[in-house]
């Protein structure tokens, strides 16, 4: 019994392994950068007042709700 898992002790973490990698890749790209600079490229001033008093998600948050309000409501002005 233990030689079985002795044995297998390896391929379980190995799989372990691969199922963490897959997991961190998303993880490992600039896309909070990307984010960030096209938050500060597009925001109103009460954003940018929120991303410095309350941090960036609130801050995120209010920006796309806006985001999808002039989605849903066209003819709306920035």
């Amino acid at each position: 019994m233990t030689v079985t898992a002795g044995l297998l002790f390896p391929l379980v973490l190995l799989g372990l392994l691969l199922a963490m990698e897959r997991v961190e890749r998303p993880l490992r790209t600039d896309s909070v950068a990307e984010d960030v600079a096209g938050f500060l490229d597009t925001a109103r001033p009460e954003e940018i007042e929120a991303f410095i008093s309350e941090g960036l998600g609130p801050a995120l948050d209010r920006y796309w709700k806006r985001r999808r309000l002039a989605r849903l409501l066209p003819g709306r002005s920035r």
